[in-house]
């Protein structure tokens, strides 16, 4: 799948990886927007990693143009 197939799956909440990540990545997925003392926050990506728990994601590039991205069950 390709990121524009997944975006909308990631708006679901459903996590999602890429295929040719092999190492220590679990998966990606979105924080929607909330409120926090009365002040928006805009949603964004976060990435569980093994050991290391929840640091934020920012998409390169190259995992845009990839066609490997598949679904985390």
């Amino acid at each position: 799948m390709n990121f524009e197939e997944i975006l909308p799956r990631l708006k679901a909440g459903e996590k999602v990886i890429r295929g040719n990540w092999g190492g220590a990545e679990l998966y990606v997925k979105l924080v929607p927007a909330e409120t926090l003392d009365g002040e928006t926050m805009n949603p964004y990506f976060v990435i569980n990693v093994r050991g290391e728990g929840y640091t934020m994601f920012t998409p390169t590039v190259c995992d845009l143009l990839a066609e490997d991205w598949k679904i985390v069950e």
